[in-house]
């Protein structure tokens, strides 16, 4: 079986940086390398230079580009974007740089993980990408859709499901994988979409995906969404064919091995039936982000003295270890790797207190 190719997406508002590959053709900052680097050794990863993330999933959010303009904000207020099912955090990022670059600071993007450990991860990495208007959440669709009535403009939500388009990469998908399987999946994505349906106001927009090729779980589900839940389809196009895209019935799917990514399905409708308002509307389950995540926010202004590392400092800064800075200024100092900073030291005079969090340190050897 054809190994998978690795694909990174740069982060437009910190400079660029990140490895040189060829760009993904939907993603005007994806891009495939020609091989695997070491990213846990490249201090622009931990600074949120750039997100990795394959290939295919970065068609949600070329879809969300082409359907989701700066007007689609409910008259009088910002862009409201919930992403439904969000860790590890590479749609986040993804929909958080395109709405960064739409809206400016126009948008609130709430990003949300049932689960609380992966809502932890997904902290983490919202944090490290650094958009100050993405906030955190974990809560069930179903406390969403009471609590946020009719509150976002755009839903995106990569549902869970059989993961036929990850068995190329994952062997437990393909061991767990049976027609029993995708009955229950397809049934527990309805479910999510219908508790989570009342989140989204009367026009706004719906972008559903999954990373599988089964019908019941894609076109069917959105067809089922329309019909049950209230709302129409928008029509597909057929677009990329030349890099392996297919156009289904409601959508575009991406299969492992004709796309250089792994597998993908898309699709979107708009919700044309009533949706109440809530009246003090309050983000259930919120997860606000570490004092620590200041220092790499965008835009971040230079509270503290910011001290450029070099790549061995950098790396001893990553993995915990005590640095030294003579000569700087005592106190708190935010130290940096080609101008992005990395985080916090305490500079004490003779050695700096390291104030990474300890759940985002290298553990391996860097020596």
């Amino acid at each position: 079986m054809e190994a998978p190719g690795t694909a990174i997406r740069l982060n437009p508002f910190k400079g660029l940086e990140g490895p040189d590959g060829v760009r993904v053709p939907w993603s005007p900052y994806g891009r495939m390398l020609a091989e695997r680097p070491n990213f846990t050794l490249d201090p622009l990863y931990h600074a949120g230079c750039y997100y990795v993330q394959d290939s295919s999933a970065m068609y949600v959010g070329h879809v969300f580009r082409k359907l989701v303009q700066p007007g689609a904000a409910a008259p009088g207020r910002i862009l409201r974007v919930l992403d439904l099912c969000a860790a590890p955090g590479g749609k986040t990022t993804d929909l958080a740089a395109s709405l960064r670059e739409m809206c400016g600071d126009g948008f609130l993007l709430v990003s949300n993980e049932v689960m609380k450990a992966r809502a932890a991860v997904l902290r983490d990495n919202a944090g490290i990408w650094g958009d100050p208007a993405v906030r955190v959440c974990s809560a069930d669709p179903s406390v969403l859709g009471r609590a946020l009535a009719g509150f976002f403009d755009v839903i995106v939500a990569d549902v869970p499901c059989s993961g036929e388009g990850m068995f190329r990469k994952d062997a437990r998908a393909r061991a767990e994988w049976s027609p029993s399987v995708v009955e229950l999946c397809a049934a527990r994505q309805k479910r999510i979409l219908a508790d989570a349906w009342p989140a989204l106001r009367h026009g706004g927009l719906l972008i559903y995906s999954t990373c599988t090729y089964e019908e019941k779980e894609n076109d069917a589900n959105l067809e089922w969404a329309a019909e049950e839940l209230g709302g129409e389809i928008i029509e597909p196009e057929n677009e990329f064919a030349e890099y392996g895209v297919q156009l289904t019935r409601r959508g575009n799917l991406l299969v492992a091995g004709t796309v250089p990514g792994e597998g993908q399905w898309v699709g979107a409708l708009r919700k044309t039936s009533a949706a109440p308002c809530s009246r003090n509307p309050q983000i259930p389950g919120l997860l606000r982000a570490e004092e620590t995540d200041r220092a790499l926010a965008y835009g971040y202004s230079p509270e503290c003295p910011l001290v450029e590392l070099d790549l061995g400092d950098a790396l001893k800064f990553l993995h915990r270890d005590t640095i030294c800075l003579p000569g700087e200024p005592k106190g708190l100092i935010v130290v940096a790797y080609h101008a992005h900073p990395l985080g916090f030291v305490k500079n004490l005079g003779t050695r700096c207190n390291n104030l990474l969090p300890r759940n985002r340190r290298i553990l391996m050897d860097i020596l």
